[in-house]
């Protein structure tokens, strides 16, 4: 089922300046959302299997759990491509795949700012 992607998203906090950057905070900012967008974007469509060995990490249920939010909001596309055996392939919407600048800028603002995990203080 796909979700109709040329409809604007429903905002939470109506009538506030910052409200779209709430409601895109809240859509791309829990803890494997945007490296799941990051992946599709990198690599294009892909499995499930596929996908979870490339968000490193992450569970099965986490992942299915994330994929179903995303596609519930319209930035993810679930296909199946074949019954025998059953296979799906996830890949961004229109909107899912307008986020690259995000993505990319997040990326770009961490390894300026973030110094790498195995430094230690």
């Amino acid at each position: 089922m796909s979700e109709d992607t040329s409809e604007p998203l429903a905002v939470w906090c109506a009538g506030e300046e910052w409200c779209p950057i709430t409601t895109t905070a809240t859509l791309i900012g829990k803890k494997w959302h945007p490296v799941i967008v990051h992946r599709l974007l990198e690599n294009g469509p892909s499995g499930f299997n596929e996908l979870k060995e490339n968000v490193d990490g992450i569970s099965s249920k986490v992942l299915s759990d994330s994929l179903e939010d995303l596609q519930d909001h319209g930035l993810v596309n679930r296909d199946v491509v074949n019954e025998q055996p059953f296979r799906v392939q996830y890949s961004l919407t229109e909107r899912g795949a307008s986020l690259e600048p995000v993505i990319t800028e997040m990326a770009v603002w961490g390894k300026e700012h973030l110094r790498p995990a195995d430094e230690s203080d």
